[in-house]
């Protein structure tokens, strides 16, 4: 069962990562925040969007250097952005940033904890 949801979220991953980044800096970059973004909490929405890259890069790449420069470059995209969110009239805010981080933390422990499960249950790949 855990080994065929790690591959259906590994399959799912490997196509949804890319829009995901771009789905992230549209939403980050935008001059005003989508209208649902006032009935939902701002940092809740920085740590859900970062913990689904996070998970995903963790899924496709599962362990070693590339996965560790992936999960920094997904915290730097954030902190980047979050700095430029300034040009377009918003303001910067480190509590963000530290949401983002947050959530790259866990989505990493959550996918890594899937993975490890799925080698324990004999599946691993």
């Amino acid at each position: 069962m855990l080994q065929s949801v790690s591959r259906l979220l590994t399959r799912a991953s490997r196509i949804l990562f890319w829009p995901g980044v771009v789905l992230v800096v549209w939403g980050e970059l935008r001059p005003r925040p989508l209208p649902v973004a006032a009935l939902i909490w701002d940092k809740a929405e920085h740590f859900t969007a970062y913990f689904g890259l996070a998970a995903m890069a963790t899924m496709v790449l599962r362990r070693g250097r590339r996965l560790v420069w992936a999960l920094f470059g997904v915290i730097a995209l954030g902190a980047v952005l979050e700095v430029l969110q300034t040009f377009t009239g918003r303001d910067a805010e480190g509590l963000d940033v530290l949401a983002n981080t947050i959530g790259v933390l866990s989505g990493f422990g959550v996918a890594a904890l899937l993975l490890a499960l799925v080698a324990r249950e004999g599946g691993g790949d």
